[in-house]
């Protein structure tokens, strides 16, 4: 398992790529990757998203380890960035490694869903026209948990 919070940019392809050479053993690589998407009716700058060195990295080990007890799998990755991000940037990825793909996809699932809504991550909009707002949790986030 590997976590990784950090503020610098990081190569999808090449995080993906090495995550797989190292799984010979397994049938399913799943892979997802969240990117900064910009506002219908006012344009984003940028997207700041603030957390707790050391609080975040322990939460999604706990959210990792718990989705290892649950599926059988080789491996888990997570990568979330923090700071400002503008539109199009990469935002965090989820990779899983599995022997069969249905624990790959519905660890995979569970991964985005619990870092969705249970991740120490703030996260504040600014837009063109100079508005600044928080990020809040929407109940289809909330609601996504309960299938878990």
């Amino acid at each position: 398992m590997r976590i990784t919070v950090q503020e610098a940019p990081f190569d999808l392809g090449a995080e993906a790529n090495a995550f797989a050479a190292g799984h010979t053993d397994m049938g399913a690589i799943v892979t997802f990757t969240g990117v900064v998407r910009d506002l219908p009716d006012d344009p984003l700058v940028a997207m700041e998203i603030e957390h707790y060195p050391g609080m975040t990295e322990a939460a999604l080990t706990e959210i990792a380890t718990r989705a290892q007890e649950r599926w059988h799998l080789g491996d888990v990755l997570v990568i979330h960035r923090y700071g400002r991000l503008t539109p199009g940037e990469t935002i965090m990825m989820v990779a899983t490694a599995a022997p069969h793909r249905r624990d790959a996809f519905e660890a995979a699932e569970y991964l985005m869903d619990f870092l969705k809504s249970r991740a120490p991550f703030w996260k504040r909009e600014i837009t063109a026209n100079g508005a600044s707002e928080w990020v809040e949790a929407k109940d289809t986030d909330e609601d996504a948990l309960s299938r878990w």
